[in-house]
C-alpha cells in the first residue's frame, strides 16, 4: 500500500556534481567577470579562466557559511582545495587553503607563470576574507604584514580540517586586532609606538607595582557598630561570609594588616559574631571553640559540621566475612570500599541504590550500621578471649557487640544501661548479630562496684555534651551553656571513678578501662582524665590507635598530667569521622588512695 512514484513527473533539482564538472564554463565566464577587468581576463589563461568560472558558480551555489567561523559544515572528506569564506556584500568565495596568506603578485613576463598569476588572482579572495565589518583593510594582509612565516604555516594547514584552519585564522586576526588597539591607545597617551622589549618590561614593571598599591589600598576596615545592629537583624550571608575571610586574613599578619587605632579583641569581637551569625551557633559553644582550634583550623572545623559523615558498615565475622559481605552488597547495588587500613571490618558506602539498613543481609546480621569514630573505643580496648567484660553504658549496642566478635562469643560481656528504654534496641541487636555471651542489666553505672566487680576490662563510653557530633544533632549549635559542660563532667567523672573501681588490677589478662566520649570539650576529656589520675591508682598508657591528635597537657589556664600525651582526639575536619576522645587506663592497686588535706593558708 501507499503512493506510487511516478518517475517521469520527478522534480528537477538542478545540475549534480558531475554535471558541474562538464566543459562549457568557459562559455559563461562573460557573465560572471565583472565589466571594466578585460585587462585582468587577458593576464589569465584559459585554463585560469575555467576555474575562475568554476569557482564563482559553486560560490553562488553553495549553502549559507556559518557566522562564527566563516565555514561550510562538512559531512564527509573535509577538501583539501578549498575552504568558503564570506565575503563583503554577503557572497561566498573559494581559496586554496594552501595558500591562505596574501603574497606579492610576481611579475607577468612569461606564459611559464600563468599558473601562479591563476593562484594570485585566487588569493585576492583571501586579502577581502576578513571584511566582517565592511572594511576595507584586510586582516590578512596585516598578518602578513607582520611578518608571519606562510610556508611553514601551509605545512601545518595541509594537516588541520577546514573548520580548523578557519579558527586558527580568526585567532590570529583577533591577535592582530588586539595588536592595534594597544599601539592607538599607547599613542593616545603619549607613548611611543616603536617602543622596545626594554620599555614593554618596564611597563609590566609599573602596572604590577599600581596594582600591588590598589590592593593595600582596600586594606579590610571594620564596620561601625550601626552597621553590626543592622546586620544582625537582617543578615547577608554572602557579606558576612566575605568579612569572615577579611577578618581571618587580618589576623593571619595583624601587625601589618591592622587597622590603625584597633585591637586585635575587637577583631575577634567582630569574627565571633560573625561566625554565630554564618553557622547559627550560640556564644558560648562558638566561645568554647574559638579557644580551642586556631582562627585557619576553626573554619573548616564549622565548615566539617555542615556536612554529614560517610556511611559506614562493621562487618560481624561471627556470621561472614567482610570480603562475601562486600561482594553481597555490591550485587544489590550498592557502591562502597573498605573503611582503611586500621580496620580490617569497616566498609564506608558512597551511594545504594536499595536501602542500606534493610537489606536481607542487614536482616540477617552479617552487619552492623556504625559510625566510624565508634569502633575506636573497642579497638582500644582489645579484649581477648575467655574474660570478663563490662559495657557499663552500652546502648544502642554497637560497641557491645564488636567486643563479642573479638571475644568470638567467648567469655561474658555484662552490658549495662540506665535507661531500660534504650534497652530495647541493645536486646534487638544482639539477637540479630547472633551475640550468645553477654548479659544485660538495668543499673546506674554509679552505684555499678556494689552490684559486680572484678572485670578484667571495663568500656565506659560517658554520655557528654555531644560537641562532636553537631553534623547529627545540629541541635546542639545553641542548646548548650556552661551548666550543662560542668554538669556533664561532673557525672563522667563520678562514671569513671566506678568503672575503675569495677576492675580488678591482679587480673591476669586485663585491668585495663577505655575512657570516651563523642565531645571535644577539654572540660570533658583532659579534665575528667586527670581527675582521675589523682584519685585513682591508674596510669595511662598507649591506645594502641596509629593516629588522631595527642590530647592536651596544657589548655589555658589548667596543667594537666605529662602522659595525656598518650589520649587520642579525633575531628571532623582531620579524620571525616565524628569528634571523639579515646583515653586508656591501667589499674595497678586494687585500694583507693587517701586523699591528701589540703594546707590551709598560714600554715
Amino acid at each position: 500500500m501507499g503512493r506510487k512514484l511516478d518517475p517521469t513527473k520527478k522534480e528537477k533539482r538542478g545540475p549534480g556534481r558531475k554535471a558541474r564538472k562538464q566543459k562549457g564554463a568557459e562559455t559563461e565566464l562573460a557573465r560572471f567577470l565583472p565589466a571594466g577587468d578585460d585587462e585582468n581576463a587577458k593576464r589569465l589563461s584559459s585554463r585560469a579562466r575555467k576555474r575562475a568560472a568554476k569557482r564563482r558558480l559553486n560560490s553562488a551555489e553553495a549553502p549559507e557559511t556559518n557566522k562564527l567561523t566563516g565555514v561550510k559544515p562538512l559531512l564527509g572528506k573535509p577538501s583539501k582545495e578549498a575552504v568558503q569564506c564570506p565575503g563583503k556584500k554577503g557572497a561566498q568565495a573559494l581559496f586554496p587553503t594552501a595558500r591562505a596568506k596574501k603574497r606579492p603578485a610576481p611579475p607577468h613576463s612569461s606564459e611559464d607563470e600563468e599558473e601562479e598569476d591563476e593562484d594570485d588572482s585566487a588569493e585576492e579572495g583571501v586579502a577581502k576574507q576578513g571584511n566582517l565589518w565592511d572594511s576595507d583593510d584586510s586582516d590578512a594582509a596585516m598578518i602578513d604584514d607582520y611578518g608571519v612565516d606562510s610556508a611553514s604555516e601551509d605545512e601545518d594547514d595541509e594537516e588541520l580540517l577546514p573548520i580548523e584552519k578557519a579558527a586558527r585564522k580568526q585567532k590570529a586576526q583577533e591577535a592582530v586586532a588586539g595588536d592595534w588597539t594597544e599601539e592607538s591607545s599607547d599613542e593616545e597617551e603619549g607613548l611611543s609606538p616603536d617602543s622596545g622589549p626594554g620599555k614593554d618590561e618596564e611597563d609590566e614593571d609599573g602596572d604590577s607595582g599600581d596594582l600591588q598599591i590598589n590592593v593595600d589600598a582596600d586594606a579590610f576596615v571594620l564596620p561601625p557598630a550601626g552597621e553590626n545592629e543592622q546586620d544582625a537583624q537582617a543578615p547577608d550571608l554572602q557579606r558576612v561570609h566575605q568579612r569572615i575571610q577579611d577578618i581571618v586574613g587580618v589576623l593571619r599578619d595583624f601587625a601589618t594588616r591592622r587597622e590603625e587605632g584597633r585591637s586585635r579583641a575587637e577583631y575577634l569581637n567582630r569574627l565571633q559574631k560573625d561566625l554565630a551569625t554564618y553557622y547559627s551557633y550560640g556564644d558560648f559553644l562558638l566561645g568554647k571553640l574559638m579557644d580551642l582550634f586556631p582562627l585557619s583550623e576553626l573554619v573548616e572545623f564549622l565548615e566539617a559540621n555542615e556536612v554529614p559523615r560517610p556511611i559506614t558498615l562493621r562487618t560481624n565475622t561471627l556470621k561472614t566475612r567482610r570480603r562475601d559481605l562486600a561482594q553481597a552488597l555490591i550485587n544489590r547495588g550498592v557502591n562502597l570500599d573498605p573503611l582503611g587500613k586500621w580496620s580490617k571490618t569497616g566498609l564506608v558506602v558512597y551511594d545504594s541504590s536499595v536501602p542500606i539498613g534493610a537489606t536481607p543481609e542487614y536482616l540477617a546480621g552479617h552487619y552492623m550500621l556504625q559510625g566510624a569514630s565508634s569502633m575506636l573505643p573497642v579497638m582500644a580496648l582489645a579484649p581477648q578471649e575467655h574474660e570478663r567484660v563490662l559495657d557499663m553504658c552500652c546502648a544502642p549496642g554497637g560497641k557491645t557487640s564488636y567486643i563479642a566478635q573479638l571475644m568470638k562469643n567467648t567469655g561474658v560481656i555484662l552490658a549495662n544501661d540506665a535507661n531500660a528504654e534504650r534497652l530495647k534496641s541493645v536486646v534487638g541487636n544482639l539477637h540479630r548479630l547472633g551475640v550468645t555471651n553477654t548479659i544485660i542489666s538495668h543499673y546506674d553505672g554509679r552505684q555499678f562496684p556494689k552490684v559486680a566487680g572484678g572485670f578484667d576490662r571495663v568500656l565506659l563510653d560517658a554520655p557528654c555534651s555531644g560537641t562532636g557530633v553537631i553534623s547529627k544533632d545540629p541541635a546542639v549549635k545553641t542548646n548548650k551553656d556552661e551548666k550543662d559542660i560542668l554538669r556533664c563532667a561532673h557525672l563522667q567523672k563520678e562514671l569513671l571513678l566506678s568503672a575503675i573501681d569495677s576492675v580488678s588490677a591482679t587480673s591476669k589478662t586485663g585491668g585495663y578501662i577505655v575512657y570516651c566520649t563523642c565531645s571535644i570539650m577539654v572540660e570533658e576529656n583532659e579534665w575528667v582524665v586527670d581527675y582521675a589520675l589523682n584519685k585513682r591508682n591508674v596510669r595511662l598508657v598507649p591506645t594502641g590507635l596509629d593516629f588522631g591528635q595527642e590530647g592536651f597537657t596544657r589548655f589555658r589556664e589548667r596543667r594537666f598530667h605529662p602522659t595525656l600525651r598518650s589520649t587520642r582526639r579525633f575531628y571532623p575536619h582531620t579524620h571525616n569521622m565524628d569528634g571523639f576522645f579515646i583515653a586508656k587506663f591501667k589499674k595497678f592497686a586494687n585500694f583507693i588512695p587517701q586523699s591528701q588535706p589540703q594546707p590551709q593558708p598560714g600554715e
